[in-house]
């Protein structure tokens, strides 16, 4: 096995030591359902196995299906969220036993197919970064699941760095052309490319996501009471859902606590705000004077370089991302200090771009020009229109394969489950 080679393997061993550790816990808590809006964290094990199976095994190495009768099961697409608790899904054990007998085969397939050849799905390792990305991206799904779930000690601890409080509270991008999207990263999704150019007039976008401690005052003065600040959509929703602050937050006396992973503790003011909806970042920044930036916007500010003119693959360059430069890839369970960077600012000087909370942007998960599905139009194609507001950057819980100044996230505007904040900007003139 040659070094790429070695290197795939080897994130393919990390990201399953991952969603094993994820579901290290008494059956009960795997086969229950913690909220409507999530699976059954076992349904999560098997439904990465099962799809790994169907693309690398199946469609990639051409091998019979080995648990053909599982597939509607484990299918996204035929059974909502809510309704999964009903379907007879593997328990805990056999799960396990199931995605064991899937990677073993999986690494025989990468011991003997051309990397290098023609067929897309085999090109740069595509089919492997496909599924080492789906199964990331469902790992951070079951964190949320697990905070919903309340139960405490289940997640890790780690130090981050301290936060800094100098600096700008915005920076200007001046007036013109860049590149959006990528057609040269070789684990980009369909929805990332083509790369075509946008042009923009200037702005100003916040140098950090918004803060505990601003979004606190917002509260305070009355914003969830103040229709002007909200969209006609958002109001509705502010009255339906009865919200008066983030998710699990809660105030006793002056002072506003959270419970994280089954443990209630102060709100730390000097922390990214996190696990609230698109309607709460839009209200918020129109209390602000501001608005949330577009896709576009957001995506030049964090990765375009004006001198070299072309675009990083990281805020701070092509260097993968360290503990220096990024809260990702669960080194604690919480978002870092603001401020906590400065080694990974982008070429505008935003920092916090990558890591700490996926931010909303104003814009509405569309198409770029010139897209094409691949390798299947559920991944993306189905899910573009008007229902889903684009997120970007990735949380701390994002793993830094899953995560770059492209990748493209979405979901309903009524989220907050998901470790979302946001930052605001503001046009040139007015």
């Amino acid at each position: 096995m040659n070094d790429f080679k070695e290197r795939i393997a080897a994130e393919l061993i990390a990201v399953r030591d991952r969603s094993l550790a994820y579901t290290e816990a008494e059956d009960d808590l795997l086969v229950r359902q913690h909220s409507p809006l999530m699976s059954p964290l076992v349904w999560d094990l098997a439904h990465v196995g099962n799809y790994e199976e169907l693309w690398v095994l199946r469609e990639a190495g051409g091998i019979t299906p080995l648990r053909p009768e599982i597939d509607d099961i484990y299918d996204a697409f035929k059974t909502p969220r809510k309704d999964r608790p009903g379907l007879p899904f593997l328990g805990p054990a056999e799960a396990r036993r199931y995605i064991e007998g899937v990677r073993g085969r999986v690494l025989d397939v990468l011991d003997s197919i051309d990397l290098e050849g023609p067929e897309p799905l085999h090109r740069d390792g595509f089919v492997f970064g496909l599924v080492i990305q789906h199964e990331h991206q469902h790992d951070e799904t079951m964190l949320a699941t697990l905070q919903l779930s309340g139960q405490p000690g289940l997640v890790r601890e780690g130090e981050l760095p301290r936060g800094r409080s100098s600096g700008p509270e915005e920076v200007h991008v001046p007036a013109g052309s860049f590149l959006m999207g990528t057609g040269t990263l070789p684990w980009a999704y369909d929805n990332e490319r083509p790369a075509h150019e946008v042009d923009l007039p200037g702005y100003w976008i916040d140098r950090l996501p918004v803060g505990n401690r601003a979004y606190a005052a917002f509260i305070e003065e009355g914003g969830y009471d103040e229709p002007r600040w909200w969209s006609p959509e958002g109001w509705q929703w502010r009255q339906r859902s009865a919200v008066t602050a983030p998710l699990f937050w809660v105030k006793e006396g002056d002072a506003w606590w959270r419970t994280r992973f089954g443990r209630t503790e102060p709100v730390p003011m000097d922390e990214p705000v996190q696990h609230v909806s698109w309607y709460e970042a839009d209200a918020y920044a129109r209390w602000a004077g501001k608005r949330l930036p577009t896709e576009a916007e957001w995506e030049k500010a964090c990765g375009w370089d004006p001198v070299a003119g072309r675009a990083r693959r990281y805020p701070w360059g092509e260097e993968q991302p360290t503990a220096e430069r990024a809260n990702l890839g669960h080194r604690a369970a919480h978002p870092a200090p603001l401020g906590a960077y400065p080694a990974g600012a982008g070429p505008y000087g935003t920092e916090q771009m990558v890591g700490d909370v996926w931010e909303w942007t104003s814009s509405w998960f569309q198409p770029y020009p010139g897209f094409r599905s691949f390798p299947y139009k559920e991944y993306s194609e189905v899910f573009f229109g008007q229902e889903y507001r684009v997120l970007r950057g990735g949380s701390w819980a994002a793993d830094p394969a899953a995560v770059r100044t492209t990748f493209r996230n979405w979901d309903y505007p009524i989220r907050r489950q998901i470790f979302t904040g946001f930052r605001c900007a503001r046009s040139e003139r007015g």
